[in-house]
């Protein structure tokens, strides 16, 4: 699974015009599924971003997690985030997870970030053309890759 990961001081999704979520103070995840991906990718991955000390503490140092902030989350399925750019100028998409899998581990994701935080967390329409608007705060993008856990 690949993530990128925003801290936001606020985040909305847009569907055919209308907004089907927002959120404040918190993250926004972009969220990819690899063909390859198994369970141990999911719990890895959810562990990783809500335990990332990247929210500033009274100093404004970032030693604080999503759960130490008590901050909102928005994730959204991101299958782009595999595209391969290596030949010619319109990316391949292969190793990106097909609907079925997809769909699947994007909502696994979800409800485990759920059951760890016991918050609701903003999703966006699977598949669905989206219009996101972000603040990016700080600015602080993150990229992960379960597959690079160095």
């Amino acid at each position: 699974m690949r993530a990128v990961v925003q801290r936001v001081s606020y985040g909305s999704v847009t569907v055919e015009g209308k907004k089907i979520g927002e959120i404040n103070h918190g993250l926004i995840v972009l969220l990819g599924v690899d063909n390859s991906d198994n369970q141990e990718d999911i719990l890895w991955l959810a562990n990783k971003i809500i335990n990332l000390r990247i929210f500033g503490d009274k100093k404004n140092i970032m030693n604080n997690s999503l759960i130490n902030v008590k901050g909102d989350l928005m994730i959204i399925s991101q299958f782009t985030l595999f595209a391969k750019t290596k030949k010619g100028n319109r990316p391949s998409y292969m190793n990106a997870a097909k609907h079925p899998k997809a769909i699947n581990y994007y909502n696994s994701f979800c409800d485990k970030i759920e059951s760890i935080i016991c918050k609701k967390v903003i999703r966006g329409i699977f598949g669905a053309d989206m219009t996101l608007n972000i603040v990016n705060e700080g600015p602080v993008t993150i990229h992960i890759d379960s597959k690079n856990k160095d």
